[in-house]
């Protein structure tokens, strides 16, 4: 069985946990407030710009009530579930609903490759679509952007040129009436920030440009 496998099969209720952290939210809605960030193990996809790997494999084992624990000593008000995958455990469904519970504003951040049909009502949902520069553009599950409300968003990570065509293309169809925010993020290594600000702009697109405030602050460090 596979390292995927296992995660999605689950470990009796247990998640296996690669860090959690508090730091500020670089991205998003919630750019810049102080956010605790639960980081699960295992992706089943490998995108070319990713920037977790660490976090394809290893991690801990952990309950949820010890999960829970650790995140309420870090007193946060924001907290965020992050991979990985998030969605590739089976117990991250209950998590997100226990984080809900116990009063947090609770966002998930997603690659679009699992179905979101099951996420708790009351989480906010930040979901990728891979663009053709992330050489997964096939694992998109288009049906889940049916699934989004006014309080998610849709993320595009744009590498060149030919992402952005598309991702506008993707916009005027499959995204012309989402009642929710569309997010362009530069791929931070590649694609110049100021000339996708530029092509925005050209072509006024009703999109929100996003940077990844936590790399301009400290890299690619771990825990932030």
């Amino acid at each position: 069985m596979s390292t995927v496998d296992q995660l999605t099969n689950g470990n009796s209720g247990r998640l296996r946990i690669t860090e959690i952290f508090f730091s500020l939210q670089g991205e998003t809605r919630t750019v810049g407030w102080p956010t605790a960030f639960v980081r699960l193990t295992g992706c089943p996809l490998r995108c070319g710009y990713c920037d977790t790997p660490y976090a394809f494999a290893g991690g801990r084992w952990m309950t949820l009530a010890d999960i829970l624990d650790e995140v309420a000593g870090l007193d946060p008000r924001f907290v965020t579930v992050t991979g990985g995958e998030p969605l590739a455990q089976k117990p991250c469904q209950a998590l997100l609903s226990s984080l809900c519970d116990a009063g947090y504003e609770v966002s998930l951040e997603t690659s679009g490759a699992m179905d979101v049909a099951d996420v708790d009502q009351r989480v906010s949902m930040v979901l990728d679509v891979k663009t053709p520069g992330s050489g997964e553009e096939s694992k998109n599950l288009y049906q889940n952007l049916t699934r989004l409300a006014a309080k998610d968003q849709v993320k595009f990570v744009i590498c060149d040129r030919t992402d952005y065509d598309w991702a506008r293309a993707k916009l005027e169809t499959l995204l012309r009436d989402t009642p929710c925010e569309v997010l362009f993020s530069p791929e931070h290594e590649g694609m110049n920030a100021t000339e996708l600000a530029d092509w925005i702009l050209a072509d006024r697109l009703p999109v929100r440009m996003q940077i990844q405030l936590h790399k301009y602050l400290w890299g690619n460090d771990r825990g932030r």
